[in-house]
């Protein structure tokens, strides 16, 4: 948001010449003086929430240009983590006889996936949403940040189809959820604070460096198996000497991943501390990632 303020000139009395005397030359006129907003005032929520009809209908628009001209549609979404934990299933469970907390492997990985997808497809789409669109940001005036918060709508269709097919997996394998299923929404919100944290950096970014897109793909795979995606947490630190099991939760994923499995399947311990720690991480994440997208976004239309 731009603040406008007038100003007056404010000179003083022996400025001015002898009191009652007009000053010598022409006389100072008002000028406008252009400001910045800071704080949280710079995010201009209020635009966002105006602009909500063009968010959800650029969300409405990935879903149908994703799933343009393929023969199985939305399917697709129930397919990529079902046959990911497939492989999972029998590379980690059958292959390496990983634990899988005392429910099938399938299950167990698939919930993994499903949390995992959210995410990876978040940071994907909103990274790449500026150029996707530069068109429309070089010629049209809109808050920019609509963009990367278009990617969420789609994403969490997504998730209740996949979240379908999970509970189609559960009722063949007699797995019922505890009450901790009523904390899924707060980690799934989680997640999604934290990937589109870093979609907004990725993608103002990218607006300047198309190396971006070559190097998140690398960064996403390596997450993929430094988080407790295909195995759990509890088996990953096992692995490691005592003191450095506190290092792998540093990765803000492992104790979300971990309480989101939680949540699902409920089976396996928390550690509460690393959960805390991993909320305050997305939500720092978010905060930092929209400001800094804010501060980027100037450049935008010149530079995409």
């Amino acid at each position: 948001m731009i603040e406008s303020q007038p100003l007056l000139d404010t000179q003083t009395p022996s400025e001015h010449g002898p009191t009652g005397q007009e000053p010598s030359g022409e006389a100072q006129q008002p000028h406008l003086v252009i400001r910045a907003s800071s704080g949280w005032a710079a995010l201009d929520l209020k635009q966002i929430w105006l602009y909500r009809d063009l968010l959800m209908t650029l969300a409405s628009r990935d879903v149908k240009l994703r799933y343009r001209q393929t023969a199985l549609g939305v399917v697709w979404v129930i397919l990529q983590p079902l046959v990911a934990a497939g492989i999972f299933s029998f590379v980690f469970g059958t292959v390496a006889g990983f634990p899988s907390e005392g429910v099938p492997y399938i299950v167990f990985a698939y919930a993994g996936q499903l949390a995992w997808n959210a995410f990876s497809s978040t940071v994907t789409k909103s990274s790449a949403v500026l150029v996707a669109n530069s068109g429309l940001i070089s010629k049209v005036y809109f808050p920019r940040l609509v963009l990367p918060l278009s990617t969420v709508p789609s994403t969490l269709l997504d998730f209740a189809v996949a979240l379908g097919m999970m509970a189609v997996l559960m009722v063949i394998y007699g797995i019922a959820p505890g009450l901790g299923i009523l904390l899924l929404p707060l980690w799934l919100g989680l997640i999604l604070m934290l990937s589109v944290g870093i979609g907004l950096y990725t993608s103002a970014l990218m607006v300047s460096y198309r190396d971006v897109q070559y190097i998140l793909p690398v960064v996403t795979n390596m997450l993929l198996y430094a988080s407790p995606v295909a195995y759990s947490a509890s088996f990953a630190i096992s692995k490691v000497p005592q003191n450095l099991r506190a290092y792998y939760f540093l990765n803000p994923l492992s104790g979300l991943l971990e309480a989101f499995r939680w949540s699902m399947i409920g089976r396996g311990e928390l550690n509460w501390g690393y959960i805390a720690y991993s909320a305050v991480f997305a939500i720092l994440i978010f905060i930092g990632g929209a400001f800094s997208f804010k501060k980027m976004e100037r450049k935008f239309a010149d530079v995409i």
